[in-house]
C-alpha cells in the first residue's frame, strides 16, 4: 500500500484495517509505503497501527515520487512471492485474501488475480455501479486491447513474475496497465474471481483525473505501446484514440463522470 499526503486520515485507518484485523486470513506482514511528505495526523495514525498490528512495516521516502514509483520499492521490499495490492482509501471484503490465496495455490500458472469492485459514494452501503471485468485469461487478453482487464486495488501477483516482467514503472497514472502488458508480452495469464473483492469510493474528483490534456497523453502513449508490441490491432487502436480523445478531452467534467456511470459500469 502506498500512501501521500492527500489520502484521509480516517479512511486510510479503514484501508488498512480492511487488509489487516478484519480478514478471516492475516497477512503475514503489510508493507506501507509513505510516498513523501506527509501532514503530523496521518503519520500519528501510521505510527499507532505500527504500534496496533504488529505485522505492518514502513518505508518512509523523503520526497513524492509517484505511484509507479512506491509500487516498484513496495514489492521490493516485500518477503513473499504472493503479494496483494490495496489502495489507501478503500475498503476490502473480509475474505479477499482467503479466496485469492485457496485460487492462486489450486492455479500456478497465473500470474496475477484480480476480482470485481463496488463503488460507493459517501456511505460504504452507498453502492452507486460495479466494475465486473472478465474472468478468464484468454478473455482478459482480448479484453486488454481496449481496457483494463484487472481492477488495479483488487490484485494479488507473484513477486517472481512481476519482478520478471520489470517490475512497476513509472507512467502517470497507467503504472498498472504498463505492468498488465509486460506480463502478457512474456506469456503470463491473469485471470479474475467473479466476487467483488474490493469497495471504492468514487466521486466527481475521481472522473476529473481521468481527463485533460496530460491523462490523454499518458493513455494515447499505452495504446502506441500495445500497438508496437502486438497487443492491440490498428482498428482497436483508432476506436480507442477516437473514444479517449471524446472522453477525456473533449467531455467536462460532469458529462464524463455521467458517462462513467452510466456506460462503464454497471448498476
Amino acid at each position: 500500500m502506498s500512501v501521500y499526503k492527500n489520502d484521509k486520515v480516517a479512511d486510510f485507518r479503514v484501508a488498512v484495517e480492511s487488509v489487516s484485523l478484519k480478514q478471516t486470513l492475516h497477512p503475514n506482514e503489510i508493507i506501507i509505503v509513505i510516498d513523501g511528505p506527509i501532514s503530523e495526523e496521518l503519520s500519528g495514525t501510521i505510527k499507532n497501527l505500527e504500534r496496533e498490528i504488529p505485522y505492518i512495516r514502513t518505508h518512509w521516502l523523503p520526497k513524492n515520487g509517484g505511484l509507479g514509483n512506491a509500487m516498484n520499492i513496495g514489492v521490493n521490499l516485500c518477503k513473499y512471492d504472493l503479494i496483494a495490492r490495496m489502495d489507501a482509501d478503500d475498503i476490502s471484503t473480509p475474505d479477499r485474501f482467503e479466496k485469492q490465496i485457496s485460487y492462486m495455490a489450486a492455479h500456478p500458472e497465473i500470474a496475477v488475480l484480480g476480482g470485481q469492485i463496488s463503488e460507493f459514494i459517501g456511505n460504504e452501503d452507498n453502492i452507486v455501479g460495479y466494475r465486473n471485468v472478465p474472468l478468464d485469461p484468454d478473455e482478459c487478453r482480448k479484453y486488454y486491447q481496449d481496457r483494463d482487464p484487472l481492477n488495479h486495488m483488487t490484485v494479488m501477483f507473484r513477486k517472481s513474475a512481476v519482478l520478471d516482467a520489470g517490475n512497476y514503472q513509472t507512467w502517470h497514472l497507467d503504472e498498472d496497465t504498463y505492468l498488465w502488458g509486460r506480463l502478457l508480452k512474456k506469456g503470463y495469464k491473469i485471470a479474475n474471481l467473479p466476487d467483488v473483492l474490493v469497495n471504492v469510493r468514487v466521486g466527481d474528483a475521481l472522473y476529473a483525473r481521468r481527463g485533460g490534456w496530460k491523462y490523454f497523453k499518458s493513455d494515447t502513449g499505452i495504446l502506441n505501446w500495445k500497438l508496437d508490441n502486438g497487443l492491440t490491432s490498428k482498428s482497436r487502436f483508432l476506436y480507442n484514440y477516437l473514444v479517449r480523445f471524446a472522453v477525456q478531452v473533449l467531455m467536462p467534467n460532469k458529462v464524463r463522470a455521467w458517462f462513467f456511470k452510466k456506460m462503464l459500469r454497471n448498476r
